[in-house]
């Protein structure tokens, strides 16, 4: 299995902390968040690691893995950056946004998945939420799942009934599942492209969501099945993340969330 780490961005919304380098630079108790990403990978078992840069990319250095450049990172979002990497999607593929940490457990649950195309979802979120944001309803995102498949995705105009569990930002696909969105990331290229309007909920198709990427594959019929998992793993999104988690972590109340093994 190969990763797929996405870390063009710019991080616009960690203001001073990242107006001279990406966010996963960020140090976080003695390593930069893609340094921690990269030491789990690793230990589970993942060597093949690509790191997919666009903003200030030769901050990025990480001994031992492929690079590629989003040029337009400006211009374009998480589906663009992915496939700058297309050239690596001959194998079984962890796709994994920069701006996350997660435990070894988090990973290895999401490699004992078999689905073809697997999403992994926490149902065990909320207290996190609450605790890192003000105003946790106004940062919801819907996931619905039925029959053991997730049917609809992204919408971030929902009600805590299709809130219930929480996309994560990390992705695995069998070589089956990659095909399948490699044909639907292609078609939907070939209509969508240069057509500066709304693609599902993204402002365009060139500045597509993950989760609209995903949308489109349960719309052509692929089966998307959740990977649940309970806590583990912090997402770095804003200055009142980032703060938070270096002073829960000084106080000693990280473990509530996350335990790091350093």
């Amino acid at each position: 299995m190969k990763a797929i780490i996405l870390a063009a961005g710019m991080g616009t919304r960690l203001g001073k902390y990242t107006e001279s380098l990406p966010k996963c630079m960020l140090n976080f108790n003695g390593k930069t968040l893609i340094e921690r990403q990269v030491e789990t990978l690793r230990k589970c078992g993942i060597t093949d690691i690509t790191i997919v840069k666009g903003y200030m990319p030769e901050k990025i250095d990480i001994p031992n893995t492929k690079t590629y450049l989003n040029s337009d990172y400006p211009n374009t979002n998480m589906v663009e950056t992915l496939f700058c990497a297309e050239a690596e999607m001959d194998d079984d593929i962890l796709i994994c946004y920069a701006d996350i940490i997660y435990e070894e457990k988090v990973l290895q649950t999401i490699l004992d998945s078999p689905s073809d195309v697997g999403v992994t979802v926490d149902e065990d979120y909320w207290e996190y939420w609450q605790s890192r944001a003000d105003n946790p309803e106004d940062d919801m995102e819907s996931l619905i799942i039925e029959d053991g498949r997730i049917v609809d995705l992204g919408n971030t105009k929902c009600t805590r009934e299709d809130a219930k569990v929480r996309y994560v930002g990390l992705i695995k696909l069998s070589k089956a599942g990659v095909q399948k969105l490699r044909e639907v990331y292609h078609q939907n290229k070939i209509d969508h492209f240069l057509k500066n309007k709304p693609w599902l909920r993204s402002k365009s198709f060139k500045k597509a969501y993950m989760t609209c990427l995903i949308q489109a594959l349960i719309n052509s019929g692929q089966e998307v099945k959740p990977i649940t998992i309970r806590r583990g793993w912090l997402e770095f999104d804003t200055v009142e993340d980032y703060e938070r988690y270096v002073s829960w972590a000084d106080e000693g109340n990280l473990g509530r969330f996350l335990s790091l093994d350093n």
